[in-house]
């Protein structure tokens, strides 16, 4: 049995609590600042109430004043929060990370400097970490296609773990597996990474596929839909993630396994990413958009803003040329630039007519 401790008490930060709990292990669960009514139903009734489910017996919920007695003898700490509250994470934990640890992070996106260098997560949080104790941890991240509703359901469910230390990311899965949570090892850390950020860029596009059908006066009454293009942008976003692996110099494979296009596809099925697209993709403008869809975070602008920021830097180093990622470029255009949306179909595959 090991100790593991989750700050953030949202849904994917919970939801991985059961399969932990189902196998035994101590689970401390602290929400953030912002998690207060969610850990007093917890600690009440034992209940969360946005994944309106019981918690397993095992988890023990805290707020985050109690971040020091929830988080003594850790020897994993999970990261629940969103990519906005990386920063954060890492200044919390800072005063409590131990020498041994394990640290593994859920929250799917990429940060970008003022230059356009682009950084994963994992990266971000250490840096808030002393110096001298960064080595002496192990970081690990989550990809893959995993709805937390259907974690905690404990439904079938197939994930990838990544660290650059693969031993670390042996252990953990050692830790995490149950009968319904599998669970794949990588040391590719990066490529992980930058395929769990960018298919939440890419689903925004499959979303406003639908969304644009609304232009066009919705299912005819015939029952067409707008699956074709649906699937066209669906295809195009493997293609330009494939490319944007092999420019970070990770495994382009993983573009069509569970990274990308898994994760893409279960992405795609419902949620705030797919109802901003297809806001976006029915004419409203990005700040129209933004402010209907006020309180939510919207992981898939933020991973977009920052490739706003990298595409230059790319082209300027030669790592890519003009006319390539067009799906990418136009989601720029639309949440970056604010421009209207434009599908550039004819410049998919290549743009030659031939595959």
């Amino acid at each position: 049995m090991v100790k593991v401790v989750i700050i953030g008490a949202g849904l994917m930060g919970t939801a991985t609590s059961y399969p932990l709990s189902d196998n035994g292990h101590s689970v401390h669960l602290v929400g953030t600042h912002l998690d207060g009514e969610i850990i007093k139903s917890c600690k009440e009734k034992h209940f969360h109430p946005r994944l309106k489910r019981t918690l397993p017996q095992g988890v023990r919920p805290y707020f985050i004043e109690e971040i020091a007695e929830a988080i003594e003898g850790a020897d994993v700490i999970l990261s629940g929060v969103n990519s906005l509250g990386v920063h954060w994470i890492g200044r919390t934990i800072k005063p409590f990370v131990k020498p041994g640890q394990m640290i593994i992070a859920i929250t799917k996106g990429l940060e970008a400097d003022a230059q356009g260098n682009l950084s994963i997560l994992p990266d971000v949080l250490a840096s808030e970490l002393d110096e001298a104790i960064r080595p002496q941890l192990k970081f690990a991240a989550v990809g893959g296609p995993c709805i937390a509703g259907e974690l905690a359901g404990r439904r079938q469910s197939c994930v990838v773990f990544g660290s650059r230390d693969f031993s670390a990311a042996e252990k953990l899965a050692d830790i995490f597996r149950t009968s319904y949570y599998h669970i794949w090892k990588t040391d590719d850390l990066v490529g992980l990474e930058f395929g769990a950020a960018f298919k939440n860029a890419y689903t925004l596009a499959v979303g406003m596929a639908y969304g644009f059908l609304e232009t066009v006066g919705g299912v005819d009454e015939a029952g067409a839909n707008d699956h074709n293009l649906a699937a066209a942008v669906f295809a195009q976003s493997c293609v330009e993630m494939k490319r944007l692996l092999e420019i970070s110099g990770s495994d382009p494979s993983f573009a069509y396994k569970l990274p990308g296009s898994g994760d893409l596809y279960v992405t795609a099925v419902g949620g705030r990413t797919v109802r901003l697209g297809k806001l976006l993709g029915a004419g409203k403008s990005y700040k129209e958009a933004r402010q209907i869809m006020a309180g939510e975070t919207l992981e898939s602008a933020e991973i977009i803003g920052m490739m706003g920021k990298a595409l230059p830097k790319l082209e300027k180093d030669g790592k890519i040329k003009s006319d390539e990622l067009p799906l990418l470029r136009a989601l720029v255009n639309v949440i970056v630039y604010g421009k209207p949306l434009e599908f550039p179909i004819d410049q998919f595959f290549g743009g030659t007519g031939i595959l």
